[in-house]
């Protein structure tokens, strides 16, 4: 790709990073296009469809994700780099905005499995945290990401800017064995 066309596609997915996260995946691509800085035949050169944006947003916040939590594995205490993932996925759940149920509807051709990646990421620091004894062994890493879903839909629409945060301390405390 060319640098301006780069420069562009940047823009354009910055852009409806922040509009999906502001107005959920049917954010107007119009309105994209214009905080972008680009016409809507730019955006569309780049990305044919309403489904391949919010794909190529989806898969760059899950990378940025799943980065963090490989970058926990060198954190010396398991636990909080597993609290700590743990946070970063709630905030993921609150940006999301129904952008992965969007996103993921319909037939796809893409390479990239969200779910997929969550779960291997999920599945290395609770093993680590399981491994040196201080997670319980009873507990799956599908369940930590479902424990974590259901937070964030629960709070979504909460007045109790805290609830969250709340609602994942009680999961951590049930969590750990301290």
């Amino acid at each position: 790709m060319r640098s301006h066309a780069e420069r562009n596609y940047r823009r354009i997915l910055a852009a409806a990073t922040a509009a999906f996260a502001e107005s959920g995946p049917d954010a107007s691509l119009n309105e994209i296009a214009k905080r972008a800085g680009v016409g809507p035949g730019t955006l569309y050169r780049h990305f044919a469809n309403r489904q391949t944006l919010q794909l190529a947003v989806l898969r760059e916040r899950v990378e940025a994700l799943c980065e963090r939590g490989e970058e926990l594995l060198s954190e010396p205490d398991a636990d909080t780099a597993l609290e700590q993932w743990l946070r970063a996925l709630l905030q993921h759940t609150h940006a999301d905005k129904g952008l992965g149920a969007a996103a993921l509807t319909g037939p796809l051709g893409h390479d990239f499995e969200c779910r997929a990646a969550i779960g291997r990421t999920a599945t290395q620091l609770l093993t680590r945290a399981q491994t040196q004894g201080t997670a319980r062994g009873d507990t799956s890493a599908d369940d930590l990401i479902q424990l974590v879903a259901g937070i964030g839909l629960a709070a979504a629409d909460s007045a109790d800017s805290d609830r969250s945060g709340r609602l994942l301390r009680i999961v951590v405390d049930g969590l750990f064995a301290r």
